[in-house]
């Protein structure tokens, strides 16, 4: 059987989303004839801007993806930091550069999935997913959201968790917390799942 391509496309200004991709990519690359590779959305911040920030370098082994490597791949996830309920800014211009793409739909039918951080409750867990879910409609893609399929830890309510039917998340809150070992999990069964799903679509 070919193989069946999922590109996980991210940002991630001070490795929470990263983290989460990481597990998205281990999920996903348990599934027979899927090869799912981590890219990077380009920066937009000036480097003296994210000196002042205090931003960590980003790391050497994830290449940054240009607008058009999108249509080599069979299915997505994209996963961003929640910026005031929708997707960074960083996002938003890669999105905003794939008109071409979009003119010729040479995305439509691919699935694509979608997970993120923000910093606390309330602060955008579902609506930067809903807010996203745009992009994907414009391109003609389908939206493959978690739903429950994750297990029990979708109904934990004895720790702090991210995510949601939508798709995996986590709080980083100052900057400090870092994904727990369920949003982790969360993560890595949303890689499998999408690949699944992904597979199926390609036959």
């Amino acid at each position: 059987m070919a193989v069946t391509k999922v590109y996980i496309v991210y940002y991630s200004l001070y490795g929470h989303v990263e983290t989460m991709a990481r597990e998205i990519q281990r999920g996903a690359n348990t599934v027979a004839d899927v090869e799912a590779t981590l890219w990077r959305v380009p920066e937009t911040l000036p480097s003296k801007v994210l000196e002042k920030m205090k931003a960590p370098e980003q790391p050497d082994d994830v290449p940054e993806i240009r607008p058009q490597q999108l249509v080599e791949a069979d299915g997505f996830l994209f996963g961003f930091p929640s910026r005031f309920g929708v997707m960074a800014a960083q996002c938003k211009a890669f999105f905003d550069a794939t008109s071409d793409i979009w003119a010729s739909q040479l995305l439509a039918g691919k699935p694509a999935g979608i997970f993120w951080s923000t910093g606390f409750h309330g602060g955008g867990q579902e609506l930067t997913a809903l807010t996203a879910i745009t992009q994907l409609a414009h391109h003609g893609m389908m939206f493959v959201p978690l739903g429950y399929t994750s297990g029990g830890g979708m109904f934990e309510m004895e720790q702090v968790r991210g995510g949601s039917p939508y798709g995996a998340g986590t709080y980083a809150a100052d900057g400090s917390r870092q994904p727990t070992e369920l949003e982790l999990q969360q993560a890595f069964h949303q890689g499998k799942y999408v690949a699944q799903i992904t597979r199926k679509l390609k036959k």
